[in-house]
């Protein structure tokens, strides 16, 4: 359809809002639609938030810096940190531009019947927009004319009149043309503009009107063979008829034109003329059968040079197809490279997050641990000076303090009251110095308490050790009072001081003889620390 507004329907570059919502030719879906402009998605981008954006609207957003995500906060939905625009975060979303660009589209142009996908679309309206002719058309996506106004001028000459545009064509070409109902028209236009480059549009439009000459029934065109001679000027539809009736003198002035070029200086007789040739002598006849025999092997080798030239037309189409395709794919792999690289950079960071998770994870497993250990000391700690020690795996502790691998075991820490002295014991269950291998060796340590300061020193109580009969008959008991000059029973400055105690407590032998002493793989330690005078 025509179109009296040269502006064009929507601009080409690609720093323009969204396609307009009337070019689709299906059901509008709320996701397809820009957060910004609220147009049909135009090169989408997608935040951080999920809201897309066009290209052009989200440079336009955060032109000034990030900015704060206008929709997430329409919506109810806004989070800090995450409902942010800002460039660093955006990444084009290649999934959503495919979707829309395999919408089906339609053209808005009244009375067009054009459809395709919105791609298309596009892709259509950027030809008519590229410096070619079809620029001064109409801007329809179907099959628009070329759209010429051919009016007389007081020179004897064609005017061609196009919005902001006029200039004139050679009469001869133009008034063939006059009366032509195959030619479109096109209203005059707006007030005419003389500073614009006319022979680039005389160019375009020229061409346009000489391919709707070549095309055109009534346009007279010369006869084919005026290269050789013949001077007939035809309309096209009559020009079949022409060369049809005209056979044999086009034949004659074409074999008379090879003669010539074979002649080259001239040295062969021009032919007689055309009307005297018909009463010609019978040596005539042979010399013409001849020549036209020569005539059909050049005739030959034209059509073979003609369908050359149409295969090498072919061939360069499909190279030119082919060059399109490549460019295609290179830009295509390009952005897919792109993308590699970006979701490279992120799986990268991510990963070093959970490397940090997992060290943060492994330091609180750590404490944990620690606080565990702690709770359950805690748990077994008494108050009263008097503490009952379970060694449960009896067995496996013993194995392990034979073999070295774990020859002492500390009990956990029990007081002689709330604020009083801390203390522990300290077991060999393969013995320690004199009784290694023979006994079992017991200890009492005196710890570093919190209360210490409070205390009297040095630690001056008596400590009774036993092994429990767990028959309750025949306890093993050994009691000791401290040296007061030993460094055992100083004020601790370390976490514990020296073990002091009974190396040759209990032998192994009498532990192995009676099964009273150990019963279901464990033993059970009992200290009494005397509290008279605290």
């Amino acid at each position: 359809m025509a179109a009296a507004n040269s502006t064009p329907p929507g601009s080409l570059d690609l720093n323009q809002p969204g396609f307009a919502k009337e070019i689709l030719g299906t059901k509008l879906e709320v996701k397809y639609l820009c957060s910004d402009c609220k147009n049909i998605l135009r090169r989408p981008f997608q935040a951080q938030c999920g809201h897309r954006y066009c290209s052009y609207c989200l440079k336009k957003i955060i032109s000034a810096g990030p900015q704060k995500c206008a929709t997430c906060i329409q919506e109810g939905i806004y989070e800090e940190g995450i409902s942010i625009l800002e460039k660093s975060s955006a990444f084009p979303d290649n999934a959503a531009r495919r979707e829309v660009e395999s919408l089906p589209a339609v053209c808005i142009n009244s009375g067009c019947t054009w459809k395709g996908t919105i791609k298309e679309y596009e892709v259509n309206i950027k030809a008519r927009f590229s410096m070619s002719a079809s620029f001064l058309f109409p801007l329809c996506l179907g099959k628009a004319q070329v759209v010429l106004l051919v009016t007389e001028t007081g020179d004897g000459g064609g005017s061609f009149q196009l919005p902001r545009i006029h200039w004139k064509l050679n009469a001869a070409v133009c008034t063939s043309h006059q009366a032509c109902s195959a030619a479109p028209r096109l209203s005059a236009g707006p007030a005419l503009c003389d500073n614009l480059p006319a022979g680039l549009w005389q160019r375009h439009l020229a061409a346009a009107f000489r391919d709707h000459v070549k095309t055109c029934g009534g346009s007279k065109v010369p006869c084919r063979f005026e290269v050789v001679g013949c001077s007939e000027v035809v309309e096209n539809e009559k020009l079949p008829e022409h060369e049809s009736k005209c056979l044999a003198e086009h034949l004659y002035m074409l074999l008379s034109f090879v003669l010539s070029l074979k002649a080259g200086s001239g040295d062969l007789k021009p032919l007689p003329d055309i009307s005297s040739s018909q009463n010609n002598s019978p040596q005539l006849a042979a010399n013409s059968l001849c020549s036209e025999s020569k005539l059909s092997r050049s005739l030959e080798l034209s059509g073979r040079c003609e369908a050359l030239e149409r295969k090498t037309a072919t061939f360069e189409n499909i190279v030119c197809v082919l060059n399109r395709e490549v460019e295609r794919v290179s830009l295509t792999a390009e952005a897919y490279s792109r993308q590699h690289r970006l979701d490279q950079e992120k799986i990268e960071t991510l990963s070093n997050k959970v490397r940090q998770l997992e060290r943060s994870i492994g330091l609180k497993d750590l404490a944990m641990a620690e606080m565990e250990e702690k709770i359950r000391n805690m748990e077994a700690s008494t108050y009263d000076g008097v503490f009952i020690w379970k060694i449960t795996e009896f067995a496996r502790k013993r194995q392990e303090a034979i073999t070295g691998r774990s020859p002492a075991i500390f009990s956990p820490a029990f007081y002689t009251s709330k604020y009083g002295y801390k203390m522990c014991l300290r077991i060999y269950l393969n013995g320690d110095g004199t009784g290694r291998g023979t006994h079992l060796s017991l200890f009492f340590v005196v710890m570093k308490g919190p209360n210490d300061a409070l205390l009297r020193w040095p630690f001056n109580q008596k400590v009774t050790l036993m092994l429990l009969d767990q028959n309750n008959r025949e306890h093993i008991i050994d009691a000791f009072r401290p040296d007061v000059t030993s460094s055992s029973f100083q004020r601790p400055i370390t976490e514990m001081n020296i073990a002091s105690g009974c190396p040759l407590f209990c032998p192994v032998s009498v532990m192995e003889s009676k099964n009273s002493y150990v019963r279901d793989d464990a033993i059970f330690i009992k200290a009494i620390v005397d509290l008279t005078g605290l």
